[in-house]
């Protein structure tokens, strides 16, 4: 059996400790005991960029991902941008970032000097916030992969992407016909609803973790705000 070497590990504000870890050829963030995300199943987190970039029909797409990971999705939003898009990325553990740049940069390759992009260590919270408040411009996507699903798991302050209130923030900072998209290991019915009250359109899709149609069902939630 293959161990798994501990490479690094990070303390996320407000919450536990990331760890990242070695196995054989394979690169995973650790949660206490879960695996948040690892180089064997991206495939779901890349169809988060790849399925909502395709349902956008601004010309030059703006987008905001909360999280950074392992850059599955923003790689991915990248590689698909239209000409005059842009990337902007909320990351709140900058040891993410040293570990992108360093054991992972094989996988990170010249995405992090992408002048289409932009990393910014703060809560995505606050970006959604400075949208509403006009400091910045709204978006066309708001793309949330900072939790395994619709609840602070990994850090006690996520909890209110998902309320009601922080529902209908992310609305407000989406221009109109924008989409949020959010991920999760798992179907959530009460978080649909939430959406839906929220005044939202929803598409609830179901997406292998693996591109070969295999591996566990992940959901991805896309919630169109009206035109």
């Amino acid at each position: 059996m293959i161990p798994r070497e501990t490479l690094s590990s990070a303390e996320i504000p407000g919450g536990d400790r990331l760890t990242l870890v070695r196995h054989g050829g394979d690169y995973i963030i650790m949660l206490g005991r879960d695996e948040l995300m690892g180089t064997r199943m991206q495939f779901s987190e890349e169809q988060l960029a790849e399925l909502t970039l395709a349902l956008l029909a601004a010309p030059r797409p703006r987008l905001l991902i909360g999280g950074y990971g392992m850059g599955f999705t923003f790689r991915a939003a990248l590689d698909r941008l239209p000409e005059g898009g842009r990337v902007i990325v909320a990351e709140v553990v900058p040891e993410i970032l040293e570990w992108a740049r360093g054991p992972l940069a094989h996988l990170t390759g010249d995405t992090l000097a992408d002048p289409r992009g932009e990393i910014i260590l703060c809560d995505v919270a606050a970006l959604i916030d400075d949208a509403n408040d006009g400091t910045t411009p709204r978006y066309d996507a708001i793309l949330l992969d900072v939790d395994n699903g619709p609840d602070g798991i990994v850090r006690d302050g996520n909890e209110r992407l998902y309320t009601r209130t922080g529902l209908a923030r992310a609305r407000d900072a989406l221009n109109p016909g924008g989409v949020l998209a959010v991920w999760s290991a798992a179907p959530d019915p009460a978080f649909s609803r939430r959406l839906k009250d929220a005044g939202f359109a929803v598409d609830e899709r179901t997406v292998r973790a693996r591109p070969n149609n295999k591996g566990p069902r992940h959901t991805i939630w896309f919630a169109r705000k009206p035109d």
